[in-house]
């Protein structure tokens, strides 16, 4: 049984910028990228006045992360100003940074208000099948790696919008719509939302550049992790309703896959964007 979400991003403080935290044993060689993204978010939130909520992050991603030892997150409070407070954190293993994240936190404000539209024409969630009807019966002809995967329990239910795009190899359009939402309700807490969403925003982005490749994470031939990473949160949102997540690939060269996301509510309310460049690099012999 997978640990709720709320667990799983909770950290140790071991003094004034420094906090603790631990991967679950889920099975994976390396730590999730989304739980180092959360996590980091999360020990910056904790040296962040109350009232000041995250509204962006820029992160990259150094070396894999060992799931089997706890990583230290070192905060670095660079400025609290007026309305805006930077924080800086590093992710250490082994006497070593593994990730490196940097996280604007600002006092909300009015002021003006525009978005693009949520994507028309969406299935709703309820009407696509869950993980379990999802694998008993979608996802049979699927490679078993890709099984395996959704196989595995997380704290976030995920609903695919064309589960086929998990079978076909062919090349295929460079974008993907999948629902999702956490599996256990969450308190208000808006920062403790936030962290749960940038855990999320790590999934199936580099999936979604391979597509007009015909390849797949899982591919024995190929070398895929994230590089880089970037968050803006826009507006309140709470993480226990569903939540579309709508993601293209603009390009892909030099052996690097770019992605964007947009993430709405499930009234049509853009509450975040993301980007990703993930490395997707054709193994080499030897």
């Amino acid at each position: 049984m997978m640990q709720a979400i709320e667990e799983i991003l909770r950290l140790e403080r071991i003094e004034r910028n420094l906090f603790r935290g631990v991967s679950p044993n889920v099975g994976w060689q390396r730590v999730f990228g989304g739980l180092v993204i959360a996590q980091a978010l999360n020990a910056a939130t904790q040296t962040v006045a109350k009232e000041r909520l995250a509204h962006s992050l820029h992160a990259y991603f150094l070396l894999p992360g060992d799931p089997t030892i706890p990583i230290i997150y070192d905060v670095d409070r660079i400025r609290d100003g007026g309305s805006f407070t930077t924080r800086r954190v590093v992710a250490i293993q082994n006497g070593r940074a593994i990730f490196s994240l940097a996280a604007s936190f600002h006092v909300a404000e009015p002021g003006l208000e525009h978005q693009m539209d949520m994507p028309e024409g969406i299935p709703d969630p309820d009407s696509l099948p869950g993980q379990e009807e999802m694998v008993a019966h979608h996802l049979q002809e699927a490679p078993e790696p890709i099984r395996r995967y959704w196989e595995r329990p997380r704290p976030v239910e995920l609903r695919p919008v064309d589960i086929a795009r998990y079978m076909r190899r062919d090349d295929g359009k460079p974008s993907q719509l999948l629902w999702f939402r956490m599996c256990d309700p969450l308190p208000d807490d808006d920062g403790l939302h936030r962290a749960a969403l940038a855990y999320v925003s790590d999934m199936t982005l580099l999936d979604t550049a391979l597509y007009a490749h015909g390849k797949a994470v899982f591919d024995p031939d190929l070398q895929s992790a994230s590089l880089d990473h970037a968050i803006w949160f826009h507006r309140p949102f709470r993480l226990d309703d569903w939540m579309l997540y709508a993601q293209e690939s603009p390009a892909s060269a030099g052996g690097r896959g770019f992605t964007r996301g947009s993430i709405y509510s499930r009234d049509g309310a853009l509450v975040a964007s993301v980007a990703q460049e993930g490395l997707i690099r054709p193994r080499r012999q030897g």
